[in-house]
């Protein structure tokens, strides 16, 4: 294993509602991206399928694989028209809609454990990150009780419980047209191009923190 800093980038599959996932498309534009504060940097991505079992078998697979410090993650929020900075996972599930592979879940929380857990303060510095390219990000305190939240919380897990993964961030996107680009109220737009400098933005800022993470730790 390489002794690079090492940042791990998801997004997600489609999903019922939503057959095209911009994630995806978001997390191969920022893997192409090659830039001076990269070069001493390993950046690889997952994209995981929407459902509970994928995330169970595939998170820790692909921390096991690439060993990051960070973890950068990605997923649609369906009904939001800005960008959703999560500074929190709760411990539920919703009952009432199924995965990609129709599979419901039997009980409304993830497991034993408090309400929430908190990913930390460093999410204030991906928002600032995010707004300083002029689109409007926001933080949240709610991750939904779907796929994202369920990540979210096994992320915040292993960044708690591993050797080597510090940091875990999760950032909710809006929905895109297939030709790239949201209308809403007013006709402004957000387009791919603006979500991928803002994700830029914050990977640049992971890269500092996990940076400073590794050298405190």
């Amino acid at each position: 294993m390489s002794d690079r800093l090492r940042i791990l980038v998801t997004g997600f599959g489609p999903f019922p509602g939503a057959p095209y996932n911009p994630t995806q498309a978001l997390v191969e534009r920022l893997l192409r991206l090659r830039r001076p504060a990269f070069a001493d940097v390993e950046v690889s991505s997952h994209i995981f399928p929407v459902t509970y079992k994928a995330v169970d078998l595939e998170l820790p697979q692909a921390l096991a694989k690439h060993r990051p410090q960070a973890i950068l993650m990605f997923g649609l929020a369906g009904r939001t028209k800005h960008v959703r900075i999560e500074t929190r996972a709760r411990n539920a599930v919703t009952l009432l809609w199924p995965d990609a592979a129709q599979t419901r879940v039997r009980k409304g929380s993830i497991g034993l454990g408090p309400d929430a857990m908190r990913f930390g303060p460093h999410t204030l510095r991906l928002l600032h990150a995010a707004q300083a390219t002029g689109i409007d990000a926001r933080p949240s305190r709610d991750a939904g009780s779907y796929l994202c939240n369920y990540l979210s919380w096994r992320a915040i897990e292993a960044a708690a419980t591993n050797d080597y993964l510090r940091l875990a961030s999760f950032v909710h996107i809006p929905p895109l047209a297939r030709g790239g680009a949201l209308r809403r109220k007013g006709n402004a737009r957000i387009t791919l191009d603006e979500l991928v400098d803002a994700g830029e933005a914050m990977l640049l800022e992971m890269v500092v923190l996990a940076r400073q993470a590794v050298l405190n730790s």
